[in-house]
């Protein structure tokens, strides 16, 4: 299976758009408010996170039969697209690494 890291990170991105902020979290509101790539890596997996524990939930609220089918399958199919997402994204960042490594000086 092949998974377009660009269109994973886009949908990411779009499906963010309509969420409010987690609490402690403020988006970034431009390159000089002193946000950098780490903030937003961490608000990432904070998202991330939260997504995978929403499905665990739903899936424990099924099990005990107080949950709605199709909240279950939605919930736990956003958790596997982003595990997928954060799967991708490492696969990257570490085959990024491995490059920079073998460059020569």
């Amino acid at each position: 299976m092949t998974i377009n890291v660009a269109a994973g990170v886009a949908a990411y991105a779009k499906a963010a758009q309509g969420l409010a902020a987690p609490q402690g979290v403020t988006p970034p509101t431009g390159a000089g408010s002193g946000s950098g790539f780490g903030d937003m890596l961490k608000s990432a997996l904070e998202g991330a996170i939260d997504s995978q524990k929403q499905g665990e939930t739903a899936s424990m609220n099924a099990v005990a039969g107080k949950a709605d089918i199709n909240n279950v399958v939605t919930a736990v199919n956003n958790a596997e697209m982003t595990l997928q997402t954060v799967l991708a994204v490492r696969d990257k960042v570490i085959a990024a690494y491995t490059e920079i490594l073998h460059m020569t000086v």
